[in-house]
């Protein structure tokens, strides 16, 4: 059996990584090649292009790379289409996921396409659902998603988050001693995102030092090159004392707390029941527009899913060292209601073999059986 599989950011790259495990668990022999970066990689699927530095942060970074983006879907289109594929799978990533299956359909590629976390989850967009369902076979972690796919009048398969199968509680942690502590920093994969959230995470770090002398921090890199980003604005800054981990879970896994870019990464680290406090900020001219497509007071995936704010959200002009600092100080005095919490999160996550009924059901879709949708 032959697999394709395309993804275009960290999370996707570790979604597809994770979904080719599950599947080769059921089906060895398998043999997997795609479009993504070190995690695919590490899980024994043959990359054809590498995406680091695809993803974008704004429309004036979006808009440089789409020339290269559109070159690479076009070259891939085409070489994918005069190949034999039992599947293509598709993982997140829209904007440019959704053209590749668009253009493979025009090409007249004839092989089932499945889109794993399909685009729009809390946007709610008619066209988008429309579209991915007209070219491929929707697979969504969320089960509103679906629901809204069915309100259409669309189909797509639902056994819930992945995630929810992949990590588990870490044993309980004695408070954090008042001096101290294990903060994680984990300001984000994409370039502008260092940019705009570790300078500030590290004056927040100051703050917390100034009250917890012997508090240790953690930086997570998603990659190499995040790594070299990070490491060379610690050195810009005279901050010492930070240790860079790869991943998430290194830096999640030792940690009484954490300031987390929003993301899948706030999603894992609920999973591990480790208090958090997320942030975010963007272009000032990109609010208005954020403002007028978010239709939720929240944007962080627990918040979202359980209708309140666990997680402490600092956003934009709200982002500010002193803010963030104040909110890691509250989780870590008292994490007991986020961590109650965090076990609400994991039981609207769906049921703990969801990604095993994702990879057989991407089986059974190379195997000729599209229109088996889960019930």
């Amino acid at each position: 059996m032959r697999v394709f599989m395309a993804t275009g950011e960290a999370s996707g790259d570790m979604l597809a990584a994770a979904l080719a495990t599950a599947m080769r668990e059921l089906e060895p022999g398998i043999r997997f090649v795609g479009i993504g970066s070190e995690r695919m990689s590490a899980a024994g699927i043959g990359l054809t292009t590498r995406t680091t530095g695809w993803a974008s942060m704004g429309p004036a970074a979006a808009i440089r790379r789409i020339p290269p983006l559109f070159v690479n879907m076009w070259r891939h289109a085409l070489w994918v289409r005069s190949s034999p594929w039992d599947l293509i799978v598709l993982v997140d990533f829209g904007a440019s996921n959704l053209r590749f299956a668009k253009t493979l359909r025009l090409l007249g590629y004839p092989g089932p396409i499945l889109y794993f976390f399909p685009p729009g989850a809390w946007l709610d967009r008619p066209s988008q659902a429309r579209a991915v369902a007209r070219y491929t076979v929707a697979l969504t972690p969320f089960e509103h998603q679906r629901a809204f796919y069915a309100s259409l009048g669309l189909e797509a398969a639902y056994f819930g988050h992945p995630l929810r199968s992949l990590i588990e509680p870490r044993a309980p942690r004695p408070p954090a001693a008042a001096d101290g502590g294990i903060v994680a920093l984990l300001p984000g994969s994409r370039r502008a995102e260092i940019g705009r959230h570790l300078g500030r995470l590290l004056k927040a770090c100051r703050i917390v030092r100034a009250h917890r002398p012997r508090a240790q921090f953690i930086v997570s890199a998603a990659d190499a090159d995040v790594e070299r980003l990070i490491a060379a604005e610690l050195k810009r800054t005279f901050f010492d004392g930070v240790r860079i981990v790869r991943g998430a879970a290194a830096a999640l896994d030792v940690a009484d707390a954490a300031w987390i870019a929003s993301g899948t990464a706030v999603l894992e680290a609920a999973l591990r029941e480790v208090p958090t406090v997320a942030l975010y900020v963007i272009e000032a001219a990109q609010v208005a527009l954020a403002k007028r497509i978010l239709r939720q007071p929240y944007i962080t995936l627990p918040n979202i899913l359980l209708g309140r704010e666990l997680v402490p959200e600092r956003l934009q002009d709200d982002a500010t060292p002193e803010r963030l600092s104040e909110a890691l100080e509250d989780v870590l005095r008292d994490p007991a209601p986020q961590l109650a919490g965090f076990r609400e999160v994991r039981a609207v996550l769906g049921p703990p073999d969801a990604l095993r009924h994702c990879a057989a059901f991407a089986l059974a879709l190379a195997r000729g059986g599209a229109n088996v949708l889960a019930p």
